[in-house]
Parts: structure tokens; sequence; C-alpha cells
């Protein structure tokens, strides 16, 4: 099992993050574009190798985002329809999310197995998530959809804001 922690920078407009392990030391480089379209989010690794692309489907009625992982599409996060609670499904590679990924609480399951855990930590300056992935083969996938989710999440409160104003 490896642990990740993933804290996002409070007032980075160009979105740019690190991904770190239990010794602090940086393993994924998360890379935001900045007033482009398609918005995109690039994770690199230590020699700066494009591992994932999260991308946010442009002239769509509801919010989709893409995650490619190694050149290939792995998952897609698509916000459904409601009149109440925002609600999203990911499509793809087998992957289940249960619990509350809205609050960052959450297992991630592919095929019944579980392979990733997720949760927020609490007082501390800005977003901050413990990424805790059981299988290394789906390291890559676990840490993009971590990700994907957040830039889901900000995309929301970033909708919920424009709306209220």
């Amino acid at each position: 099992m490896k642990q990740f922690y993933i804290k996002q920078k409070v007032f980075s407009l160009s979105g740019k993050f690190t991904v770190k392990d239990q010794q602090e030391q940086d393993v994924y480089y998360v890379e935001g574009s900045f007033l482009q379209i398609p918005k995109t989010f690039s994770i690199l690794n230590t020699k700066r190798d494009e591992v994932a692309l999260i991308t946010k489907k442009t002239f769509s009625f509801l919010p989709t985002f893409f995650v490619e992982v190694n050149g290939r599409e792995a998952l897609t996060i698509k916000k459904e329809f409601t009149f109440l609670k925002a609600r999203y499904t990911i499509e793809g590679a087998g992957l289940d999310v249960q619990g509350n990924w809205w609050d960052m609480d959450f297992q991630i399951l592919q095929n019944g197995e579980v392979v990733g855990q997720v949760s927020k930590e609490w007082f501390t300056w800005g977003d901050s998530y413990k990424v805790q992935v059981l299988d290394e083969e789906m390291e890559a996938v676990v840490i993009a959809l971590v990700v994907a989710i957040d830039c889901v999440k900000s995309d929301q409160a970033a909708a919920s804001s424009a709306a209220a104003t």
C-alpha cells in the first residue's frame, strides 16, 4: 500500500499543486491550463513525463470531464441532470466510487475490490487529501481520479458562485 497527500495551493490561479508521499517528497506534479479552452490538468511524474490528462469537455449542456492515463482514455465523469443535490457518474476502467465523494471521503473499487481510499485532512490551509493506493498498478488512475473529482468540485463551486452574483 502506498500513501499520498494532495494539497492544493490556496491562491493558485493556474491550478498548480503537487502530490507528495509519506516522506513529504514530491511524487507527481499537477499543472492546470490557465485561460485555455478546453480546460486541462496534466499530471506529471518526477521525470516530468505526463502520466495522466484531465480535460473538461467544451460546449456541453452538463459538465463532463475526460481522464486519460498513459495516453489512453480511462474514465469519464459526467454531471447528471437533477433538481436537488449535484450528482455525478464515473464511467470506465471498471471503477466505482462508494462513500461521500463530494466531501472527499470515499473508497475506489475496481470490479468490487478496493484499490484506493481517500479522506479529507482537516485543519489544513487549503484542501488537503490523504490518498491510499492499495493496488500499485492502479496508482496513476487513482491519483487522476482524485484530481479529476477535485476539478469537478472546483468547477461546481465556481458555477455556484457565478450564479449567486
